[in-house]
């Protein structure tokens, strides 16, 4: 097996439940949004989502933006991430890469993220974009800091 094979990241790594619709509702007036990402899968150790290849997510040469793989990366370690912590604390991200490896023009993609650190103060997460035949499009690393929830 490849990618994250750590004990903890095979085990149920969510400290908080929560379901599909909550997720894609914490989408709405956001930037996932008018992407068009919408959240498809929770796994014990995995966050999945889907985002168009369109005019949205679109570059100007007719490729996927590698920015719109980035928010898409994002958007999937963040929300893992704070499926992880309790109600007191809050998820941030601090650094991400991507490596763009394949040209998208159309279709769907799919990304899904796994953990390959959860600590107290700070994650890592690995997520893998791949287009509609299960080709690797984009993986990326994102870190998040763990920091105390503040009032609205």
């Amino acid at each position: 097996m490849t990618g994250p094979s750590t004990a903890a990241s095979r085990s149920r790594v969510f400290r908080r439940a929560t379901t599909l619709e909550a997720l894609n509702a914490l989408s709405r007036d956001t930037a996932m949004q008018p992407l068009g990402i919408v959240f498809t899968e929770i796994g014990p150790d995995f966050l999945r989502a889907t985002m168009p290849v369109d005019a949205r997510t679109r570059q100007p040469y007719g490729l996927l933006h590698g920015g719109a793989s980035v928010l898409l990366a994002e958007t999937l370690g963040s929300s893992a991430g704070n499926l992880c912590v309790d109600a007191d604390s809050l998820c941030v991200g601090i650094e991400i890469n991507a490596n763009h490896l394949a040209a998208v023009r159309d279709g769907l993609v799919t990304g899904t993220t796994r953990p390959l650190h959860v600590g107290r103060t700070t994650q890592v997460w690995e997520t893998r974009i791949e287009d509609s035949a299960g080709r690797l499009v984009c993986i990326s690393r994102l870190t998040l800091a763990v920091v105390p929830q503040r009032p609205r």
